[in-house]
C-alpha cells in the first residue's frame, strides 16, 4: 500500500512544530483507566480549585452587558488595565501606565507566543534555565532560533548561574526567559538573581521576559516582581496570568507588562494576530485584581499544607524532594538506579499513581518526576502511601 503524500506545502514552522511532551503521559493514563485502574493522577498542572464566590458573580453579572456582547477594546478594557495597573501598586509597589505598559491577553501562552513574534527572528539566540517550561522550546524551535539552555542544579537551587555564561554568549542573546516560581522546580529566584539578570540585560542588549505565572503562590515569602527592581522598564516585560493566582484556568485572561517599546509592538502584533479577552471575563478578572487578595493568600495555604503531605510524605519514604518556595508542584529525584521516566512508569504501573518524568522539562530533569498538588489532600495522602508502598 502506498504511503499518502500530503499535496499541501506546508510552512517551515508548521513542520517544525515539536511533539508535545505532555501527550504520552496522557495516553498512558487513559489507558490504565480505561483498564479500571483507579489512577491518581499527579501529572497534570490543570487547578481543581474554583474561582472565589465574587469572583464568579460577577462574571454571571456582567454576561447580561451589552456591551459584553461586542467585541472589546483591542488593548483590553480599560476597567481591567486599570486594575492590572492597581494590582501592581498595591501588591509590588509598581507604578504602571496602563496605557502604554499593559496588555490583556489570553493567558501565559497567548502572551508568550505574541512577545516570541516580535522579539525572535531566525537565527536570534534565546536564553532560558533547564528544566523548562516545554513552550519555551517549542516557541524557540518554531522560531528557527537558537536554543541556550542554562542549567540549573540542585546544588543551587535550581537557579542558573548567570555568571558561568561566557560573555559572547550573552552578546548573541536576544531574549532571556525567566519563570519564577517556576514551573516546574518550584525555585524561586531572589532579589539578588533578578538585579544581575537585569543587568546583564542592559549590559549586553537582551530583552527579559518574566513568565510570572505563579505570582502569589509563594510559601515562606511574598514573591518579587522584576518590575520592582532599578532598571527593569528598560529591558523587561512580564507576564502574567489569573489562572493560578485566582484558579481562573479555564477562563483564559492575564496581561503583558513592562517596557513600553515591547508592550507596543506586541500590541500591534496582537491587533493582526490574535482576538481579545472575552468582555465579562475582564470584568471578572477586575474585580479578582482589585479585591484584597484573600482568596489567593488561601489557595497559597492550601498549596503549602499539600506540599507538606507530598513533600513531607515522600522524603519519609526515602526519596530526595527539592525544598521548593513557590509554585503547585513537588520535583522530586527518582531512586538510585533509575531515571525519571523509568520511575514514573514504576509508579503508574505499580503504584497507579501518574507523574511527569523530568525530561519533559528538558535534558537537566532526566533524573527527576514532577508531581502536581492540585488533588484533594485524601488524594494527595493515598497518593504517597501507594509511592511508600512501592518503594518499601
Amino acid at each position: 500500500m502506498t504511503s499518502y503524500v500530503s499535496p499541501v506545502p506546508f510552512t517551515t514552522v508548521a513542520q517544525s512544530i515539536p511533539p508535545n511532551v505532555f501527550a504520552e503521559m496522557d495516553r498512558k493514563v487513559a489507558a490504565a483507566v480505561a483498564g479500571g485502574v483507579d489512577v491518581i493522577d499527579l501529572a497534570k498542572g490543570n487547578p481543581d480549585a474554583f474561582p472565589a464566590d465574587f469572583i464568579r458573580d460577577v462574571a454571571r453579572r456582567t454576561v447580561d452587558d451589552p456591551t459584553n456582547a461586542r467585541y472589546s477594546p483591542f488593548d483590553g478594557k480599560p476597567s481591567f488595565l486599570q486594575a492590572a495597573q492597581a494590582w501592581y501598586r498595591n501588591t509590588y509597589d509598581v507604578d504602571v501606565d496602563w496605557k502604554t505598559q499593559l496588555f490583556a491577553v489570553e493567558g501565559a501562552v497567548d502572551g508568550l507566543a505574541a512577545l516570541f513574534a516580535v522579539l525572535v527572528s531566525p537565527g536570534d539566540a534565546v536564553a532560558y534555565a533547564d528544566p523548562y517550561y516545554p513552550s519555551y522550546h517549542c516557541m524557540t524551535v518554531m522560531s528557527q532560533a537558537e536554543e541556550v539552555l542554562l542549567p540549573s542544579l540542585p546544588e543551587r537551587g535550581f537557579l542558573p548561574d548567570l555568571d558561568a555564561v561566557p560573555a559572547d554568549t550573552w552578546n548573541r542573546v536576544k531574549v532571556l526567559v525567566l519563570n519564577y516560581p517556576n514551573n516546574p522546580t518550584g525555585a524561586q529566584a531572589p532579589r539578588e538573581f533578578l538585579e544581575r539578570a537585569i543587568e546583564l540585560a542592559h549590559e549586553h542588549h537582551f530583552a527579559i521576559v518574566q513568565d510570572f505565572a505563579y505570582a502569589g503562590l509563594g510559601v515562606r515569602e511574598q514573591q518579587i516582581s522584576i518590575l520592582s527592581l532599578p532598571g527593569a522598564f528598560d529591558v523587561a516585560v512580564e507576564v502574567c496570568s489569573l489562572s493560578k493566582m485566582y484558579a481562573m484556568a479555564g477562563w483564559r485572561v492575564g496581561f503583558i507588562a513592562g517596557n513600553d517599546d515591547i508592550v507596543g509592538h506586541v500590541k500591534q502584533y496582537h491587533y493582526q494576530m490574535g482576538s481579545m479577552v472575552t468582555g465579562m471575563v475582564q470584568d471578572a478578572g477586575a474585580a479578582a485584581l482589585e479585591s484584597d487578595q484573600s482568596c489567593v493568600r488561601e489557595l497559597a495555604s492550601r498549596y503549602a499544607v499539600r506540599r507538606g503531605i507530598v513533600a513531607g510524605g515522600l522524603r519519609d519514604a526515602g526519596l530526595d524532594v527539592f525544598d521548593s518556595d513557590g509554585g503547585i508542584y513537588a520535583w522530586v529525584r527518582a531512586p538510585k538506579g533509575l531515571t525519571g521516566e523509568q520511575f514514573a512508569d514504576v509508579l503508574l504501573e505499580r503504584a497507579a499513581v501518574a507523574a511527569l518524568p523530568g525530561t519533559c522539562f528538558g535534558k537537566a530533569g532526566v533524573d527527576y518526576v514532577r508531581f502536581s498538588l492540585l488533588k484533594s489532600e485524601d488524594r494527595l495522602c493515598e497518593a504517597v502511601r501507594r509511592i511508600a508502598a512501592v518503594l518499601a
